[in-house]
């Protein structure tokens, strides 16, 4: 279990003025390792004058080192890119949003995610579906084959298919899996985070079948999903105007 105290204390050490920060990674996904590193995901809001000026401020804050001993990997983007990002079909910013493992800032996020989930299209099919295509060569290349590509191959498939008939975005595989029912799944998280079995003991004839069929599954979400076509721009844009013009520093 990640105490979530300890990463609120860690981001607001750190100055950059968040308007959220949440968990992203493995920890999200629901397969963290011992030696996992936190990846926290989020962002701020720059001063207006900074936004409105003639130079070009630094929207990203990335930060990365050790907290306690354990490894972290920090990135937040000003409060306008990182909506531009939102209106652009992005499952990692969508996850971002929605992720129930929220270190700071559960307040904006209870405005954001409305808005949010009103930018959730069918088009998302092309994130998750590149995202597995990558995930897919990376694995085709390695050998031996590892379970942790394996499950980030499973986990943004089944996220996909999920997302295109329900218009939720759920990113835990543990989760997903209570729909999906797939027998081997539990069996490959324990062979990651536990590291008991060794990378010969994996099946990937097997897998690399399954993961056919649900890439096709996926395809078959795309072209029956009910979701919408395009995303509220008009609703997120009404609100980044309201948040720069009500902090006017």
């Amino acid at each position: 279990m990640i105490d979530l105290a300890k990463w609120k204390s860690y981001v607001e050490s750190l100055d950059h003025n968040p308007l959220f920060v949440t968990v992203s990674g493995a920890h999200l996904y629901g397969f963290p390792s011992p030696d996992s590193d936190v990846d926290l995901r989020g962002c701020h809001q720059l001063p207006l004058r900074e936004v409105v000026g003639l130079g070009t401020p630094n929207q990203t804050v990335e930060q990365s080192g050790f907290h306690d001993g354990v490894e972290v990997d920090l990135v937040s983007h000003d409060v306008g890119k990182y909506f531009g990002l939102l209106v652009k079909n992005n499952g990692y910013i969508l996850e971002q949003v929605f992720s129930p493992l929220v270190a700071l800032g559960q307040e904006f996020l209870d405005e954001l995610r409305p808005i949010a989930s009103r930018c959730i299209t069918r088009h998302h099919y092309h994130h998750y579906r590149g995202f597995y295509a990558t995930q897919r060569k990376l694995i085709e290349k390695q050998e031996p084959k590892r379970a942790k590509p394996v499950l980030y191959a499973y986990r943004v498939l089944l996220t996909g298919i999920h997302l295109l008939g329900t218009g939720e975005v759920e990113a835990n595989l543990l989760h997903l899996n209570d729909h999906f029912k797939l027998p081997f799944i539990d069996e490959l998280i324990a062979s990651k985070t536990a590291e008991k079995v060794a990378p010969s003991d994996l099946d990937w004839p097997a897998h690399s079948r399954r993961l056919d069929e649900l890439e096709g599954r996926l395809d078959e979400a795309f072209a029956e999903s009910t979701l919408r076509e395009d995303r509220d721009r008009t609703a997120v844009n009404e609100f980044l105007i309201r948040l720069r013009l009500d902090h006017v520093v």
